[in-house]
């Protein structure tokens, strides 16, 4: 399970609270494009309409643009596959007031490209700051135990 894409900001800014894994629906150029690790997980997020699950804000660019149809969009909503119980959970964190639901990262599983979400809360300006000092402590202890 080698990760190809991540969204690196979702676990500073964001608490998670619960993850699910996601199958999604994608065209074959854009699975060449996310095994050659193009594309952007950054500001997107999963909506729920209707009774399906969807990606939205992804950027995911054709792996060759010149065979790529004109009317492809980069950006476009792409349609995740999840279980009804795992679609139910997600639409009840999303009507919950501080919750929203990120895709964490996309990764291989045999051939199959999936994708983590996770529930997630929004950090204060102080838990922040809290996890980039724990962050700078550890880094500093490995250090002093690396020099030994």
């Amino acid at each position: 399970m080698a990760s190809l894409l991540e969204n690196k900001k979702a676990r500073l800014r964001f608490e998670v609270l619960e993850t699910l894994t996601a199958g999604i629906e994608l065209f074959g150029y854009e699975v060449k494009s996310i095994r050659a690790k193009l594309g952007s997980l950054d500001g997107s997020r999963v909506v729920v309409r209707g009774a399906e699950a969807f990606l939205v804000g992804a950027t995911i660019p054709p792996y060759q643009q010149a065979n790529a149809p004109k009317s492809y969009d980069p950006e476009r909503p792409r349609r995740l596959l999840l279980k009804k119980a795992e679609i139910a959970e997600v639409l009840d964190a999303e009507s919950k007031k501080g919750l929203t639901v990120v895709p964490l990262e996309m990764y291989n599983n045999g051939r199959y490209l999936k994708l983590s979400i996770a529930i997630v809360r929004g950090k204060g300006k102080a838990d922040r700051r809290e996890d980039l000092k724990r962050l700078e402590a550890k880094k500093e202890a490995d250090r002093a135990l690396k020099q030994r």
